[in-house]
């Protein structure tokens, strides 16, 4: 099954080639936002004194790269150059680099995730288990981001690890991705109201709506949700059972309301990174792409759901804090951190 997506994925390059005398936006292929990222992790390395530089940077092929959780860094250790210890230009560069993987959605919604870990912070007050600094979050670069090479570069702290790999200067991956909020949704002080992920909960809520009677019964695969998302932090992740309702049972409204899920993830990228991310949808198909829910449909009551299609699996759930703390995923069965266009890459060399 690994090898027919990866012959499909490198068949879609050929044919957009031949069409369209350049390699468009439906293969691996990112060209601008390759260009933006490595400019912006250069600018940042180049900001660092020596020793920051050291501990900012890794080999490509360093087992670091493939380290990652979105819990707090007092019970994950994290390593490379921690934002909090930037001076301000060198914060500056940092966001740049970090804006440069993301869309303008993107960009503020990890911006939100990252203010909200202050505000936990704030309500938990003294004597809390964890320091909640929003500025906690770390910035690794794997390899040389130099035209042509293959590099990455890593953002993670808690409830945030964004990942993007580059092979020979054009191919991208940006997976995995795992975004989360403590609270969901702020209950008191001067952000009162603000949802980090208001548009991956909201979106979910509103295809489970538009279900039917015979269609929820399909969709609902349990009452109990589970109290996480069911692949955590693992580092390769294969398709689950495929439960809940497919696309192929959907209305065309419907359809379009699961499109929205998967855009609520989707569209937090570049616009010509997200644009591979829907290409992998798009050769799945939505009659392929199953929606299933666990749990109370209440909003306010403890939920879970996930969208599965054919190369990639969305999880989100908020089980915890009453519940008012979510976690979620986008992950690539073959291309988290790469590994597809890597072997690709290798047997291609041989």
């Amino acid at each position: 099954m690994a090898s027919i997506r990866r012959t499909a994925r490198i068949a879609t390059a050929a044919v957009v080639v031949v069409l369209c005398g350049t390699i468009g936006l439906e293969t691996y292929q990112a060209e601008k936002a390759v260009d933006e990222m490595a400019e912006a992790a250069r600018e940042l390395l180049a900001s660092l004194s020596d020793a920051q530089r050291s501990a900012a940077t890794f080999p490509f092929d360093s087992d670091e790269r493939s380290r990652h959780h979105f819990i707090p860094t007092e019970v994950f250790e994290r390593h490379g150059m921690v934002y909090s210890q930037m001076d301000s230009e060198q914060k500056v560069r940092a966001l740049d680099l970090l804006r440069s993987g993301l869309s303008q959605q993107g960009y503020l919604t990890a911006q939100q995730i990252m203010e909200v870990e202050g505000i936990l912070g704030v309500l938990e007050g003294e004597g809390r288990r964890f320091s909640r600094d929003q500025e906690d979050y770390w910035v690794s670069v794997f390899g040389t981001p130099e035209p042509s090479s293959t590099w990455g570069w890593r953002w993670e702290g808690h409830h945030l690890s964004l990942h993007f790999t580059v092979v020979d200067g054009d191919l991208t991956m940006s997976t995995p991705t795992f975004l989360g909020a403590n609270p969901a949704n702020v209950p008191s002080g001067p952000r009162r109201g603000m949802r980090a992920m208001k548009a991956q909960e909201d979106s979910a809520r509103e295809l489970l709506g538009s279900l039917d009677a015979s269609q929820r019964e399909r969709a609902i695969f349990d009452d109990v949700a589970p109290e996480n998302i069911v692949t955590g932090a693992d580092l390769v992740v294969d398709p689950l059972e495929p439960i809940g309702i497919p696309g192929s049972a959907l209305s065309s409204r419907q359809r379009d309301l699961l499109m929205e899920v998967i855009d609520s993830y989707v569209g937090i990228m570049a616009d010509d990174i997200a644009a591979l991310r829907r290409a992998a949808v798009e050769r799945g198909g939505l009659d392929d792409t199953w929606f299933a829910w666990a749990g109370p449909t209440e909003r306010g009551e403890v939920a879970y759901y996930r969208v599965q299609g054919p190369e990639f699996l969305i999880e989100f759930d908020n089980t915890q804090e009453d519940p008012n703390h979510i976690h979620a995923a986008y992950r690539d069965f073959d291309g988290d951190l790469g590994r597809d266009v890597l072997r690709e890459h290798v047997a291609l060399a041989h």
